[in-house]
């Protein structure tokens, strides 16, 4: 992250950061919650409270909704979090598409741009990220500019070592080796840069806006164009002192066509059973129907992905003893769904005694679950509290 000034509604920082962290923090896991709520679950003094929440107020990253009436006592008033309080750019570095979105304080994309390529180069990453970001200027009004917490770019780690999945040239991607797009992008972008796996970015997406917040450890899969995902331990993501946490597409699966769960179980495999049928790949970004109407070559690999993601959540669950497991990933809904329910029968029949049972989530973003995880990058780094907020009912 470079070291650039933002404005005091965008940029939490001093003595009260921590505090002030962990009211916005609570806020957004229940919504719209009163003062003497937010009291009661912190253990901070009314007093303390209401001088914190009258700060964020001036700062708009509150806001007053309408007046309760309780059984007892006067009305209480509960605040929920400012739409637009701050605003955050995601990228996504695919491996086949480029994706920017600008999202709101409260999960909402205001502005989408994707641009496709046959497969990622460093230079046309940055040729992408330079020119879009040059339109907001024009495309977004200036308190929308004034109001962004920074620019975060969700990127797989590695990218050179997939060339022949990509069926990129030899060589084409050794550029990634020694580059550092992170210092690349910040010669020239006005905002913070943040950058982070691309799954896991997703995962953290899932985590802010989606049902990540409902299961305090879980374990989030995310079938892309390979497969990856997250950990959330105690509501809080979790990279590892070497970023291996969460790392699942390296996971070893049994019985599997290759050795790790993203040789098994990716979307590169369904377009390499596409050419071997005969049908076109690019099919599946252009239209969410021919998901199931491949019949046959689609049947074989939601069986084989299932199988696989079975496998690796069972192991996951053994070894960290998981609230829940969520799969989401880059296809629509409804295969989203028959994904789900095909792990479920195959969980079914593993042995798992010795185990205690977990619950077997749907993810609610789907594809752009890593731009918007990028886009969470920034809001996380300025306005959320490095651990979870309390738990008490």
């Amino acid at each position: 992250m470079g070291n650039h000034e933002l404005s005091r509604g965008t940029n939490l920082s001093g003595v009260r950061l921590y505090n002030e962290r962990l009211i916005l923090s609570l806020i957004r896991r229940h919504g719209a919650i009163p003062k003497a709520e937010i009291a009661r679950l912190t253990s901070l003094s009314a007093q303390t409270v209401s001088v914190i929440m009258r700060q964020l107020d001036a700062d708009s990253l509150v806001q007053a909704q309408s007046r309760i009436k309780g059984k007892i006592g006067q009305p209480s008033v509960p605040f929920s979090l400012k739409r637009e309080g701050a605003y955050g750019i995601g990228i996504k570095v695919g491996r086949r598409t480029i994706e920017l979105v600008v999202l709101d304080f409260l999960g909402t994309v205001l502005l989408s741009v994707e641009e496709a390529y046959a497969y990622p180069t460093a230079n046309a990453v940055v040729r992408f990220i330079k020119d879009t970001l040059a339109t907001l200027e024009t495309r977004l009004g200036g308190e929308i500019l004034a109001r962004v917490a920074g620019v975060g770019i969700a990127n797989p780690f590695q990218l050179w070592n997939w060339t022949e999945e990509l069926n990129a040239p030899d060589g084409a991607m050794d550029d990634w080796r020694d580059f550092d797009l992170l210092a690349e992008i910040e010669t020239f972008c006005r905002w913070p840069v943040y950058i982070g796996n691309d799954a896991t970015a997703a995962c953290a997406a899932e985590l802010t806006f989606g049902i990540g917040s409902d299961h305090d450890d879980h374990i989030y899969f995310f079938i892309g164009f390979f497969a990856g995902g997250g950990l959330v331990l105690n509501g809080n993501p979790v990279a590892g002192k070497r970023g291996n946490a969460g790392a699942l597409g390296s996971m070893p699966v049994p019985d599997g066509a290759g050795e790790q769960l993203n040789q098994c179980a990716s979307v590169y495999l369904l377009e390499q059973m596409m050419s071997e049928a005969g049908d076109d790949p690019l099919q599946l970004r252009e239209s969410e129907k021919i998901w199931t109407e491949l019949g046959e070559t689609f049947d074989a690999w939601l069986n084989e992905t299932a199988r696989c993601v079975a496998f690796a959540a069972i192991t996951a669950s053994a070894v960290l003893d998981l609230d829940a497991v969520i799969i989401d990933g880059a296809f629509p809904g409804n295969v989203r769904n028959r994904l789900v329910d095909q792990v479920g029968k195959k969980i079914a029949k593993i042995d798992r005694r010795g185990l205690t049972g977990f619950d077997l989530v749907e993810g609610t973003i789907g594809s752009s679950a890593r731009a918007i995880g990028g886009a969470c990058l920034p809001l996380m780094a300025n306005f959320a509290r490095n651990q979870d907020v309390l738990f008490k009912t």
